[in-house]
């Protein structure tokens, strides 16, 4: 007998601005997304019910035509709308519900008033679910705190004990292409002249390294599959890229359940910016297959010609555990990968300690010394 998961929690109807909200099964409050074990969960009465799954599961994720995109032709139930806030100071586009009327950006700790806007966007195609909760976060941001010596011993202490981090789902887009370059370039062969030369009154032979160039011109083919590019400006790139590797073939078809709980950032990179970073990317990737090809000790490029077709895109999101704390009337901020535990953010730095260390330096040096003059 093949067994049938339990349905869904009815979904309270959306409102205008996108919100999705689960009402539990046993006492009406709403479900939050549990990520220890993927299920809805009822912080008031402990209540959970899986997430159906679906014929898809584990189905490769579809694409959106990115010429029809371009074009403004994608079909309506492609896009939605949300209500975002967006922040005065880091210009960060979070969404929120429509009871929300105050809030703090959780991306620079910035008190701020919502507005009431209505982002229109493209949907997301895919998520990829928390796999850390609150807690196993936070225990990875203190670490990695206690592990930064010179950082001040308040903001540490002000980390550890301070306010919830959120969770937040991170804007991403991905794109896949055909590609098909062709180029003219040299191959270079390196090859050793013996020469005569005088050193130290003497005549010695030496190796003289030389490159001999010859003229190469060919064809390289890749096909691109998950270009990934952040869609935010709200945090350093620097920040994001350092959390990644990310799960890509973990991707689960886009399911509000999924965002129980949870804040979700609107993109402000646009699609087509997202595509001119991709191209970079894969230009750089096309010249090293370039130089592959080549071949040789060295190699001279002097033209690449890049067919490109079959452009496909889609919009994911992808978990972040976002802490900002407001320390001496700075703001630091700290990600962590949600399902990996990687950790970045700003490097705070104590005056006193660095003081204390250069002077210990200084202290261990003069000893060092007076030893060794009072050795010789």
């Amino acid at each position: 007998m093949t067994s049938v998961p339990p349905p869904l929690p009815t979904q309270t109807p959306p409102s205008p601005s996108g919100e999705h909200r689960f009402p539990c099964d046993n006492c009406g409050a709403d479900y939050r997304f549990n990520p220890k074990d993927g299920s809805l969960t009822c912080d008031h009465c402990g209540h959970s019910q899986a997430i159906s799954t679906g014929p898809w599961k584990g189905a490769t994720l579809r694409e959106l035509d990115f010429d029809a995109a371009m074009a403004q032709d994608l079909p309506e139930t492609e896009i939605e709308e949300t209500r975002v806030l967006s922040c005065p100071n880091c210009a960060a586009q979070v969404e929120f519900d429509p009871d929300t009327h105050a809030a703090e950006c959780p991306f620079c700790a910035t008190p701020v008033v919502t507005g009431t806007g209505v982002n229109r966007h493209i949907k997301p195609r895919g998520v990829l679910p928390f796999a850390l909760d609150e807690r196993s976060a936070h225990g990875a941001m203190s670490d990695w705190l206690g592990a930064l010596w010179f950082a001040p011993n308040g903001l540490k202490e002000y980390a550890r004990k301070g306010r919830k981090m959120q969770g937040i789902y991170v804007p991403y887009w991905t794109f896949d292409a055909d590609t098909k370059s062709s180029y003219r370039g040299e191959r270079g062969t390196i090859y050793y002249e013996t020469r005569t030369v005088m050193r130290d009154g003497k005549q010695v032979t030496e190796q003289v390294p030389k490159i001999r160039w010859s003229p190469k011109s060919g064809r390289v083919a890749r096909f691109f599959d998950d270009v990934l590019v952040l869609a935010s400006t709200s945090l350093p790139k620097s920040y994001t890229d350092a959390l990644e590797p990310w799960d890509l073939p973990a991707l689960e078809p886009y399911q509000p359940q999924y965002l129980a709980g949870f804040r979700a950032e609107a993109y402000t990179v646009e699609l087509n910016d997202g595509y001119t970073e991709a191209r970079h990317h894969m230009s750089r990737v096309i010249e090293r297959d370039v130089r592959f090809d080549i071949g040789g000790d060295q190699q001279r490029i002097h033209d690449i010609d890049t067919a490109i077709s079959d452009v496909t895109f889609k919009h994911i999101l992808l978990p972040v555990w976002l802490a900002a704390y407001k320390y001496r009337g700075k703001t630091y901020r700290f990600v962590v990968n949600g399902r990996t535990g990687r950790v970045q953010g700003e490097r705070p730095w104590s005056a006193i300690k660095i003081t204390i260390a250069v002077t210990i330096g200084l202290l261990a040096a003069a000893g060092l010394g007076y030893l060794v003059a009072t050795n010789q």
